[in-house]
């Protein structure tokens, strides 16, 4: 049995960028994903962080294999399922689903909540005990909504209750991994606690692998157990969320969490600031070496020079990509 269940190693994902009025060629291609390596533990809530264009929405659909990686590997259940097809593929769709960033887009307007939530059962043909009729209601049941709604249409829900839609569907086939890309970013903020309270109260009580993917630290916080920060295409820190919140050791994470809203600004714990100079580099044309040199502070030759590693430090399995992230706390 595998200790993970699920591994993702060199995982990369190149866009080509084509160009030209009659025959268009490759000029280039966006490093969405550039070679990065994650590890997902039953059951676990695992936490993907970083700022649009990051390429953390890119690396959810390679994970659930929505997308076809250009290089590197995926592993699900000690099983390489990188390249896999279609027909070897159909075993396991029934266990990672996946929750959609917006609840107007990824319901179909003319299919019912029943027709919506009961589709993988009839894909995967699944005949529940009771009837599908029965299964959907449940599950309308159980992320808050009336199993009475069973006929109604996606329009006539709000968004936080089609967000609930989508999470009932993905829960349809009694997933052991969720990837859920930005659930509540396009929620208003009253509903957005509704519905991540809803999802760790799932996670919790099925037992079931969240990968959260979200720009937002404190909804990411409050979620999961393990965060990992991407920028440019890279993962430049993963942490327990204790150790990530409480001492980030990489400059990017550092600036990230500086920019979070202080509840109570005269507070003696209260951080400093950090304003980030400069654009965000193009995934078409990234900096040599460290991709994060352009913007940080604590720049040096070796950074345009030599790509730093995502390496441990500590003992409390933080692991950071900066060739000076062994200096305990980055701002000293």
């Amino acid at each position: 049995m595998a200790e993970h269940l699920m591994e993702a190693r060199g995982l990369t994902m190149h866009f080509p960028v084509r160009a030209g009025s009659l025959i268009k060629r490759q000029v280039g291609v966006v490093q969405a994903v550039d070679g990065i390596d994650l590890d997902i533990n039953p059951g676990e809530s695992f936490g993907l962080v970083g700022e649009s264009g990051c390429g953390k929405s890119t690396t959810g659909r390679l994970l659930s294999r929505l997308l076809e990686p250009t290089a590197g590997t995926i592993t699900y259940a000690g099983k390489d399922i990188s390249h896999a097809n279609r027909k070897q593929l159909a075993p396991i769709r029934s266990e990672i689903q996946m929750i959609f960033q917006d609840p107007y887009s990824s319901l179909n307007p003319r299919h019912t909540v029943g027709t919506i939530i009961a589709g993988p059962m009839e894909v995967n043909g699944i005949n529940p005990p009771g009837g599908r009729q029965k299964r959907v209601q449940e599950l309308l049941e159980t992320v808050g909504l009336n199993p009475e709604h069973y006929n109604r249409y996606p329009h006539e829900f709000s968004g936080g209750q089609r967000q609930r839609i989508g999470v009932a569907r993905a829960l349809a086939l009694q997933p052991k991994l969720i990837i859920a890309d930005e659930p509540v970013s396009a929620l208003d903020v009253s509903i957005q606690a509704q519905v991540v309270n809803l999802l760790q109260r799932l996670q919790r009580d099925l037992g079931i692998a969240f990968v959260f993917i979200a720009h937002d630290l404190a909804v990411v916080r409050h979620f999961s157990q393990r965060i990992a920060v991407m920028y440019l295409g890279k993962v430049v820190e993963i942490a327990d969320r204790v150790d990530l919140y409480g001492n980030p050791h990489h400059p990017y994470t550092h600036a990230l969490l500086s920019s979070v809203p202080d509840a109570d600004p005269d507070s003696e714990s209260h951080r400093e600031r950090i304003r980030l100079t400069g654009d965000v580099p193009s995934p078409i044309n990234p900096p040599s070496g460290c991709r994060f040199r352009t913007r940080c502070w604590k720049a040096q030759d070796i950074c345009a020079t030599e790509e730093p590693k995502l390496l441990p430090h500590g003992s409390g399995g933080l692991m950071s990509a900066c060739h000076f992230a062994e200096e305990r706390g980055v701002l000293g």
